[in-house]
């Protein structure tokens, strides 16, 4: 299909998506309606758009080598700064236990989800795998899942789209749960009573409130993307040797071989282990997030390339189906068990956003209806989903045989 600007205009291309991530931070630090939506999402709706309408390329080297090749890995080691897995487990200890529950919640909606819907769609398996990954960490965890099993480009267009509709119903029945009169009557509340008594601001959007202007020197940018760059180089090299050295037979050494050979498990041990051991060092690092977040958002632009709309009308409503599927199970095991195990009601919300939507939209969340104690727990295990969503992620789809 010609274009009106070709894939080897690569500076063309570039500044494209460049406009469009900065035109879609804008939007959701400026107006409401975009802060819902999420930067993100508009940013691959705008994607979606240039290359339906035959302005960019479904592919090109810009997308493919540079984005996918470089700015995604560099982005893991930044957003994972924060993991310290002591520090989760000290200061959100009660608040991690509903997440995991949730987290068991987002697997077996995977299996459930794939025997019921596999006949459908050729590469299911895969698709839940990544998902997994995803709605247990986020972005990051998506992008690493779908490179080690190799997902179709164009399954995962489709099943991004889905995924986005989903999540804008499912934010929806998450704030309408807190504002529901059965709910307030059946759990505890404490934050929604504590707002009423004493308002909330609304006088920026959820998005401005978390990005607000932080203390970034040229160090810092320097320090940060040379850490990066010292994780990804070692993780791809371990993971090369061990793929290597790994032989190909039954299951589980086909397990291991996909487990320890990809490049994403490694840069996720070593984050960890580096944001654990050094924390005060990790902490000090200004700008790593912001970084990591704009790499991210280039991502979300070049997953939008590939998008063919005939396609994602083909498949879909089914892949909408299993991501829906996904979330309900989640949400059963986070509602059903938090009440058992008497969680507050606020509590119950943030861990399955954190699980779902990540610590950014958990944070959000916190943020926009004024439980402000709950915004801290939030973002420490929405973070950990980071750490530990690749590997689950990874473990569904082998499991599944994707």
């Amino acid at each position: 299909m010609t274009t009106l600007i070709s894939a080897d205009d690569h500076w063309m291309l570039i500044m494209i998506m460049f406009l469009s991530t900065a035109a879609a931070i804008y939007l959701e630090q400026r107006f409401a309606w975009a802060s819902k939506i999420s930067g993100a999402i508009i940013t691959l709706i705008v994607a979606v758009v240039l290359v339906n309408t035959g302005i960019i390329p479904t592919s090109a080297p810009v997308f493919d080598d540079v984005v996918w090749g470089y700015a995604v890995p560099l982005a893991i080691p930044l957003l994972l700064l924060k993991t310290n897995i002591r520090r989760i487990g000290k200061e959100a200890g009660r608040f991690l236990i509903i997440f995991l529950i949730g987290s068991c919640g987002t697997v077996a909606g995977a299996f459930l989800g794939t025997v019921l819907l596999g006949r459908y769609i050729q590469g299911i398996e895969g698709v839940a795998a990544v998902m997994t990954g995803s709605y247990i960490g986020g972005g990051v965890n998506f992008t690493a899942v779908s490179d080690a099993f190799h997902v179709d480009p164009t399954l995962i267009s489709a099943t991004t789209v889905a995924d986005n509709l989903n999540m804008a119903v499912y934010f929806v029945v998450l704030l309408s749960a807190a504002g529901s009169a059965w709910f307030n009557r059946h759990y505890s509340h404490p934050h929604i009573d504590e707002v009423k008594r004493i308002g909330k601001s609304e006088d920026q959007t959820t998005a401005a409130a978390y990005w607000g202007r932080k203390d970034i020197s040229l160090k810092d940018i320097a320090v940060c993307m040379a850490y990066s760059a010292a994780v990804v180089c070692i993780s791809r090299l371990i993971g090369s040797y061990l793929s290597d050295i790994i032989p190909d037979g039954n299951f589980i050494l086909q397990m291991l071989k996909v487990f320890f050979g990809s490049q994403y498990v490694w840069i996720t041990n070593f984050s960890v282990l580096f944001a654990t051991v050094f924390e005060k060092k990790a902490l000090e690092m200004h700008g790593a997030e912001e970084t990591g977040t704009w790499l991210i958002y280039l991502f979300y632009f070049v997953i939008g390339v590939p998008a063919s709309i005939v396609l994602i009308i083909k498949q879909a409503p089914i892949l909408l189906i299993l991501c829906m599927l996904m979330v309900f199970v989640n949400m059963l095991f986070s509602f059903v068990f938090g009440k058992i195990l008497k969680f507050d009601l606020e509590e119950i919300i943030l861990a399955s956003n954190a699980n779902i939507g990540g610590p950014t939209t958990a944070a959000g969340m916190a943020i926009s209806q004024g439980w402000n104690k709950l915004v801290g727990p939030s973002v420490l295990v929405g973070t950990l989903g980071y750490a530990i969503g690749t590997w689950l992620g990874i473990l569904v789809g082998s499991l599944l045989g994707a």
